[in-house]
């Protein structure tokens, strides 16, 4: 018998991945059978949503994200995970059997020494820049992934271990009660307040962090708030060493055949203030790309200095050739499945943010299938400006299609741009 529709997408989020597997090809047989409609892909793009391999706050698997994404007739969707590239794989060839136009990339913070004295996007941290890597090919295995991941570990355990002095009773454990809600491991400060918060009564968080809400988002934002941030008894002030350089990030995810990215947050720290210094001496350490958040940067109706911001980093990625990538997060309870973007303050750029999908989408594909992506030799070769390289990229974006991707795979170095076009 089969399982109903349902069932199957609860299935897509489960920690077995032959079941996820299992679960998606019966969905999209059930949606070839005229069982499940699927919304035509239109212009709507999210390149930015964690998955339950980071965290994500509706327990999204890269299968179930992607399913969705084609379900709600995405034009093109992208994951993002911090400190690891675990779910590539998985949701390349889910996009793939759905026909999702995608791109996977990993986020983390970084040292940025030349801002040192200054908070640039990860807010109380001078000098600590979150930083990307937008359109990886594939998962690889790197020293600096296992470097990542050991320092997590490391960094939360410690993290447990001062909360749980304060909270005492209230104690963690650390393998079984934060662990267990990851599919490999990889947990994050979220994971640890979900799991406080599965624990004591109201009373307790009253007396402990002054209030026990009755939204689950408000309550784990307040655990976080009081006891990891900066002033709780949990945190501990990040220093030089405390996470890799971005120049060390931005050099594997040039190796890895990805993109490096800036990431922007709203235009009102000092870092940001001083934002054509800031691409300045990010350019210089590889950057190609900014990935903005743009539901952090305004208000429906109101004019006001974040959307000015907004509309002068986007000025200043158009003057440098930046693609722009685009996504909610969804890393929080309440995050948008899709940016709103006929509101006035974004239908001016959807078009931009668009047009950054399909370059990503597009360098994904030429990277993994022949090793031409966005900063291949082959496109130092064949484009003469950043300029020609994005036309090049945003074409191939628009017109290719998941069904033709093989069309694109172990083609001649000697290949021009054209020739690739007329391909598909």
């Amino acid at each position: 018998m089969t399982a109903s529709i349902e069932t199957l997408e609860q299935q897509l989020d489960s920690f077995n991945p032959q079941q996820r597997s299992d679960a998606l090809h019966q969905l999209w047989d059930l949606a070839q059978a005229g069982k499940i409609e699927l919304t035509p892909p239109g212009t709507d793009v999210n390149l930015h949503s964690h998955t339950f391999f980071s965290y994500n706050a509706y327990g999204y698997s890269p299968s179930k994200f992607a399913w969705l994404a084609r379900k709600r007739g995405l034009a093109a969707a992208g994951i993002v995970d911090f400190d690891v590239l675990d779910a590539v794989e998985e949701f390349w060839a889910a996009g793939k059997l759905v026909g999702l136009k995608r791109c996977a990339s990993i986020e983390s913070r970084t040292y940025l020494a030349e801002f040192s004295t200054r908070v640039v996007n990860s807010p109380g941290e001078p000098g600590v820049v979150y930083n990307m890597g937008v359109g990886f090919p594939r998962e690889i295995k790197h020293p600096l992934l296992d470097v990542m991941r050991k320092t997590v570990d490391t960094r939360n355990r410690e993290l447990v271990r001062r909360v749980n002095a304060f909270l005492k009773p209230v104690e963690l454990d650390y393998d079984k009660d934060v662990l267990s809600l990851t599919p490999n491991g990889n947990a994050t400060e979220r994971h640890i307040c979900e799991a406080y918060s599965k624990k004591g009564d109201a009373a307790f968080w009253k007396e402990k962090i002054g209030d026990r809400p009755s939204d689950p988002a408000k309550f784990t934002a307040l655990i976080r708030a009081k006891t990891m941030k900066k002033g709780g008894p949990g945190y501990v002030q990040p220093d030089k060493g405390s996470f890799p350089m971005l120049s060390e990030m931005n050099d594997f995810v040039i190796s890895a055949g990805a993109i490096p990215t800036l990431t922007w947050l709203d235009g009102t720290t000092d870092g940001e203030k001083a934002i054509e210094e800031l691409f300045a001496v990010e350019m210089a350490k590889g950057a190609a790309a900014l990935a903005i958040i743009p539901d952090r940067n305004y208000t429906p109706g109101v004019k006001d200095e974040k959307v000015k911001n907004l509309y002068q980093v986007v000025e200043l990625a158009e003057k440098h050739g930046f693609p722009i990538i685009v996504g909610t997060e969804m890393n929080a309870p309440g995050n948008k499945f899709v940016d709103d973007f006929k509101t006035a303050e974004l239908k001016p750029l959807a078009p931009i943010f668009l047009k950054g999908a399909h370059i990503a989408y597009a360098h994904s594909v030429l990277q993994r299938g022949s090793d031409m992506g966005y900063l291949s030799n082959w496109a130092k070769e064949n484009f003469k400006s950043v300029s020609d390289k994005n036309s090049f990229f945003e074409k191939l974006g628009q017109k290719l299609q998941p069904a033709g991707e093989n069309k694109l795979e172990k083609l001649s170095a000697n290949v021009k741009s054209a020739e690739i076009l007329a391909k598909i």
